[in-house]
């Protein structure tokens, strides 16, 4: 019986210290990840919005001046 408890006292530290590694990785990883959408993604989406609002003002824009020259004056 003690060669059994040994046995499961290894495998559960071999256990512990994947886990601790996978852990650690996740952690390194989610940092990267973060940083990433911080600093790229973020700035990218915001700049390509706002050129999407313009492009949208100016259309809107566009389309009332259309309105107007169709629109009979009284």
């Amino acid at each position: 019986m003690n060669d059994f408890n040994r046995k499961v006292e290894e495998a559960s530290a071999r256990v512990n210290k994947s886990v601790a590694g996978m852990a650690e990785t996740v952690e390194k990883e989610s940092a990267e990840l973060l940083k990433f959408l911080n600093d790229e993604l973020v700035p990218a989406i915001r700049n390509n919005s706002s050129k999407a609002m313009r492009v949208a003002a100016d259309k809107l824009k566009d389309l009332a001046d259309t309105i107007e020259k169709h629109t009979p004056k009284t």
